[in-house]
């Protein structure tokens, strides 16, 4: 039975996952803090160490074969295809692999959701970005700029533009909302919130915090929510459209993954309109899976779209594990 170990290299978490099999579920699963990305200065040796100390313990005491093959999808690998290279050398050595693979945490994530097939995947949580990849290994990545500069539609965008309405209402620049309301709830008075934005270093993070309360109260007929969240719809429509023209082809599969789908019908239903609308021919489906299942089909298949954004090395003699320490001399 072929073994392969698959691995999502976040920047926060690094997972991975010992499968056994084709489609069967995941034996062992296996995590550990991430990695700063791979184009971060010495990107490889922390990605290094993230993957070993994730998927060390998933191979200790296996009775099975080593694995065929290991798949990595890592932060980074898309700006930095030469520090990819240098990641799949060193874990082939590392590793009782007969082949690593390194690849995009995006491209894993979109293989993931879409079964291996080509279309186009909308991550949405506190960031977003569009991924598409067609038919031929075309690519486009759309957005997923980060806060300051894009993320038009996020988590975060929905938080800060009702933190915008709620002080616009409170200093009467704009319209009355119960948006000030629940923000003075969940982050103090108004002269509190831009302290309260940056209270945990991140405040991209604490701004999608608040997306919950615009989606509820768009859900409650507030006229400034329910406007942020159809903007939000329109921009993540705009997004999967952009990517979907870049990658062209015919019919194209597109599917919504990530933790804002939570937000419910308040931003789905207006999301889907913008899609239906839609001039180019799109195909709406849930997401078949997550990341590590990305992973897992991208270990051993090299007929996937994907493949032109995947980075392989094999093993050309029989593993020998590097030691970490000198031998000790040896005893007359």
């Amino acid at each position: 039975m072929t073994a392969v170990v698959a691995v999502d290299l976040g920047k926060t978490g690094c997972r991975a996952a010992l499968f056994h099999g084709g489609d069967g579920p995941a034996r062992r699963i296996h995590e550990v803090p991430g990695a700063p990305g791979l184009a971060a200065e010495n990107g490889v040796a922390a990605a290094r160490t993230a993957v070993l100390a994730a998927v060390l313990p998933l191979l200790e005491g296996q009775p099975a074969p080593r694995p065929a093959g290991v798949c990595v999808g890592a932060a980074g690998a898309a700006a930095a295809p030469e520090a990819a290279r240098a990641l799949a050398g060193l874990l082939l050595e590392d590793l009782p692999a007969d082949e690593v693979a390194v690849t995009s945490d995006a491209v894993t994530a979109h293989a993931g959701a879409l079964g291996g097939l080509p279309g186009v995947v909308l991550a949405i949580g506190t960031g977003c970005v569009a991924v598409g990849i067609g038919d031929d290994g075309s690519y486009a990545r759309v957005d997923g700029w980060g806060p300051w500069l894009g993320d038009e539609g996020s988590g975060a965008w929905i938080g800060a533009a009702g933190l915008r309405a709620a002080l616009r209402a409170h200093d009467g620049r704009g319209p009355d909302t119960a948006l000030l309301a629940a923000a003075a709830e969940r982050f103090g008075a108004p002269d509190r919130m831009p302290v309260a934005l940056g209270r945990d270093g991140n405040p991209a993070r604490t701004a999608a915090s608040f997306a919950p309360d615009v989606a509820r109260l768009a859900a409650a007929g507030d006229a400034v929510a329910s406007s942020i969240v159809r903007d939000a719809a329109r921009a993540l429509g705009e997004a999967v459209l952009a990517a979907a023209r870049r990658i062209g082809g015919g019919a194209l599969s597109v599917t919504v993954t990530g933790g804002l789908t939570g937000l419910g019908e308040p931003l789905l239903t207006p999301l889907r309109a913008a899609l239906a609308g839609s001039p180019l021919p799109l195909r709406p489906r849930d997401p078949l899976g997550q990341p590590l299942d990305g992973a897992r089909l991208l270990a051993l298949d090299a007929g996937a779209p994907h493949e032109p954004h995947v980075v392989r090395v094999r093993r050309s003699a029989p593993f020998s594990p590097v030691p970490t320490s000198p031998a000790p001399p040896a005893v007359a």
